[in-house]
């Protein structure tokens, strides 16, 4: 890739990894529009790092408040709110993790078509519409409960289908569960941290196998795009939602959508 193509490719996937406006249906969009080609497998590692910076620095207080807390509760037995919310996220994982193993062949094969993606990106956009209109919007992240922790994270498992969007599901699933709109996103948003650490890590052994060369200048100009990019979407998009609700992402979603069927089917 030119230096064009890896600022723009990284500016994608920091901004759409944490907007519930789905990565996959926009990183079709240069190659139905400009004929790029895939990026390759470095280059995914390289976003996902710079993403997983990104949102590990923008809620490093609540990082490492979760992170001690968790590690007292195993060694020392004392719960606090923070402990139980760090063991909630770790449940939460668990469904994307075993169904993504599971599943993993079958997606790759049949579900990864523009066409799914530009359908799910409409539907789980209106799904996204619905959840936001009929929330009670009452309880914060530390009121989530493991009951409605595991409910939020088969919602993240569903986003191994392409279009859906990992933020969007579960931020969907944590508003028709009852949480306030920043509650549910920074829910979704401490979920990223181990599902994006454990994406990189598979990803790293993949490139790893392979042993293909390596452009060092323009994985390192990717993840610093993708750091910037994310971490401004994050403090952005929580600014958003206190004020205009999920709205206008579902609006986005719509027309992305639209267009993505324009391109495909006509």
């Amino acid at each position: 890739m030119d230096t064009f193509q890896v600022i723009v490719l990284a500016l994608i996937q920091g901004l759409t990894e944490f907007l519930p406006i789905s990565s996959s249906a926009h990183l079709i969009l240069p190659s139905q529009i400009l004929g790029w080609e895939d990026q390759g497998l470095a280059f995914d590692v390289a976003v996902h790092i710079g993403s997983l910076a990104a949102v590990m620095l923008y809620f490093r207080k609540e990082v490492v408040a979760l992170l001690t807390s968790w590690i007292a509760s195993i060694f020392k037995g004392k719960h606090s709110e923070d402990s139980k919310l760090a063991w909630w996220i770790i449940l939460a994982t668990l469904p994307a993790v075993f169904l993504g193993f599971a599943l993993k062949d079958m997606i790759e094969t049949y579900l990864r078509g523009p066409g799914v993606i530009a359908i799910t990106t409409v539907i789980f956009g209106l799904l996204l519409w619905w959840a936001d209109r009929m929330s009670r919007c009452e309880l914060s992240e530390y009121q989530t409960g493991w009951k409605k922790a595991l409910l939020i994270g088969f919602a993240q498992a569903l986003a191994l289908i392409p279009g859906t969007s990992r933020s969007g599901a579960t931020i969907t699933a944590a508003l028709m569960l009852g949480l306030n709109r920043e509650a549910a996103a920074r829910f979704s948003f401490l979920m990223s941290i181990p599902v994006i650490l454990g994406a990189a890590i598979l990803m790293g052994k993949d490139l790893v196998e392979t042993g293909v060369d390596i452009d060092y200048g323009s994985l390192a100009l990717g993840v610093g795009v993708s750091f910037v990019a994310a971490y401004a979407c994050i403090h952005m998009f929580l600014k958003i939602i206190s004020r205009m609700g999920m709205t206008p992402f579902v609006i986005y979603r719509l027309a992305l959508g639209a267009l993505l069927c324009a391109f495909i089917f006509i």
